[in-house]
């Protein structure tokens, strides 16, 4: 009779054990999700935040004064980036940020994010190509060491609208 009772609490033991290590295991995962969550939101705010900056300057460096301009006007693209000593947060238009690079350290939930972005010109469709046209399609790249992922978030930009 002791054997039967032995064997059913063993039982017991094993089931509860199995249960236990499923709850454990359940928490642990939603914990890291939502951490990973809170990761990529401020990879999201980061990107966002560099989008918004850009919105304030003027599509081409040729436009700082707003005037109308044909395409051939347009800054090429060989020569994107700043304009010879300008240096962030200076840039006064949107292909100034071509190859900015910077690393958040200041910041409490974004410590070891880098924010990088790309500038190039594309058509109406999105393609990118290297003709001078009325849109310029940015390219912004998070990493992190606790992104799984880079980030990348893209944003058209018209010379005739201003968000």
């Amino acid at each position: 009779m002791a054997s039967i009772q032995s064997i059913l609490a063993i039982g017991a033991l094993v089931i509860f054990s199995i249960i236990s290590l499923l709850f454990n295991s359940s928490v642990l995962q939603n914990t890291t999700i939502e951490v990973e969550d809170k990761v990529y939101l401020t990879a999201f705010s980061l990107a966002d935040d560099l989008v918004e900056e850009m919105k304030q300057k003027a599509f081409d460096e040729r436009t700082v004064d707003f005037q109308a301009i044909n395409k051939a006007q347009l800054t090429p693209y060989a020569s994107f980036g700043p304009d010879g000593a300008e240096v962030w947060p200076e840039y006064n238009d949107i292909d100034d940020y071509n190859g900015y690079k910077k690393t958040i350290n200041t910041l409490p939930i974004a410590e070891g994010y880098t924010v990088q972005c790309d500038v190039n010109y594309c058509d109406a469709t999105g393609s990118i190509t290297i003709n001078q046209d009325y849109y310029k399609k940015i390219t912004i790249t998070v990493t992190s060491d606790y992104l799984r992922d880079p980030f990348q978030m893209y944003f058209i930009f018209s010379l005739h609208s201003k968000n």
